[in-house]
């Protein structure tokens, strides 16, 4: 209940046609309860009409939260979302360059820089139109604009910026990962602290979630993202020639392949066994898998380019490698934030997010582990694991309700095609050197 002398209105919104006059209005009439007075009574035409103007009032319709429009150009999709402080998606549209990237073998960057410019006024307006949302009832537009590939971040952020000067809204710039990390709490109630393992074809970290921008980075790739390294090795193994993997990405082709293999055909080690870090490492895993790959060519007298008879248990084999990396390296990262007092002792949250998190053997992997540890496990649903607008437009809220990083001058602002997320503070992790106890990953 509200404190004494607190006043509050009570709205009630009631659709009538106005005689013969086309449209609908709003009559809008409050009650307004005076707790010390306690009596009711009703505000007068004036006092209603400057409650209508106070929230941007327009025939049709009363928009009573915040919305804000999102925009995501930072790798190979072009994508917009609208959401209000509810997380309500108002609406959302995406262009998807994939099957253009698997003719060519991979990103090429000025070609998904034209794909970008090419569809992202579409997508925009399409996002718009579905939500019923014009640009002046926005809040604010948030955009990714750090870390990605540099040509892709820049039409985003400049047609943002568009918008932006046209329609007199704040900016809200977005990183990346920040997005990923917390889209969970647009489909679950979870509170700070969480865990956060974000994973995808261009990143690979650990982070705990202390706050909408405060993060402290446990660990992250050396060199290159797993779902990269994936990739790679569809590639290597000319996936795209299978018949039951010419449609898929990389990851999806070595998941689905791996489901007919035995990954004790081949023994890949894990990476970086003896550093006792949340650390990642995958191109070591990725040239001992290309030699093991060219030497069975020679085996079965094929040449480069042509499918392997072994090609399903190389694919189990890289997957399982794969999990147990990711798994051990997140069970010391829980370990430590638990022996430091940074998550719960019994109710901590793990939340995987990233392309790679919607791989289920991984999942599965990393189950073993929250399990072990008196964990919960969550992760966003798999449409919103990938690159999408509805993080960005969520991230935006979230920064927007929390007063972080709205711009009214955006004279400067930059892309930023690298870009560290939160305190790094894997030194002390690495110093720490916590022994993580073995794990059978059955599954």
């Amino acid at each position: 209940m509200p404190e004494t002398g607190q006043s509050w209105f009570l709205q009630e919104r009631i659709l009538a046609p106005v005689g013969r006059e086309e449209g609908i209005i709003y009559r809008v009439s409050m009650l307004i309860l005076n707790k010390t007075a306690r009596v009711f009574f009703k505000p007068s035409k004036r006092k209603i009409y400057e409650y209508l103007r106070s929230i941007n009032f327009h025939p049709g319709k009363v928009f009573l939260h915040k919305l804000v429009l999102g925009i995501e150009t930072s790798c190979d999709d072009t994508a917009a979302a609208v959401v209000d402080e509810t997380g309500n998606v108002l609406g959302e549209a995406i262009h998807s360059q994939t099957e253009v990237h698997l003719k060519t073998g991979g990103i090429i960057p000025p070609v998904a820089q034209q794909l970008h410019r090419e569809n992202i006024q579409r997508i925009v307006q399409e996002a718009l139109s579905v939500s019923k949302v014009s640009p002046s009832e926005l809040s604010a537009i948030a955009t990714t604009i750090k870390p990605g590939l540099a040509l892709s971040l820049g039409v985003g952020l400049s047609f943002s910026l568009q918008l932006v000067d046209k329609f007199k809204k704040p900016f809200i710039p977005i990183h990346h990962m920040e997005a990923h990390a917390l889209t969970i709490r647009l489909t679950n109630k979870v509170e700070f602290p969480f865990l956060v393992l974000l994973i995808s074809g261009g990143h690979c970290l650990l982070a705990l979630v202390r706050g909408v921008a405060d993060f402290l980075l446990l660990g992250k790739s050396l060199d290159i993202a797993p779902g990269d390294m994936l990739d790679k090795v569809a590639r290597r193994l000319s996936l795209i020639k299978h018949p039951e993997c010419s449609t898929m990405t990389g990851g999806k082709a070595i998941e689905h392949l791996a489901k007919q293999g035995n990954r004790l055909h081949f023994d890949f080690k894990p990476p970086m066994q003896r550093a006792k870090n949340c650390d990642f490492s995958f191109t070591g895993l990725q040239h001992v898998i290309d030699k093991t790959i060219m030497q069975k060519e020679k085996e079965e007298g094929i040449e480069k380019g042509q499918i392997l008879s072994s090609a399903a248990d190389i694919a189990a084999a890289v997957q399982h490698t794969t999990a147990c990396h990711i798994a051990k390296r997140t069970h010391r990262a829980i370990l430590f934030c638990k022996q430091r007092d940074l998550l719960s002792q019994s109710n901590a949250v793990l939340v995987v997010s990233g392309g790679v998190a919607s791989n289920l053997y991984i999942r599965k992997a990393l189950e073993i582990v929250t399990n072990a540890t008196q964990c919960t496990l969550l992760c966003p649903p798999p449409r919103l694991c990938t690159d999408n607008g509805i993080m960005i437009a969520w991230n935006g809220i979230e920064r927007l309700c929390a007063g972080l990083g709205i711009l009214y001058d955006t004279e400067g602002i930059r892309y930023e095609p690298k870009c560290p997320l939160g305190v790094d503070i894997s030194e002390e992790v690495g110093k720490a050197a916590i022994k993580v106890p073995r794990l059978k990953l059955k599954i």
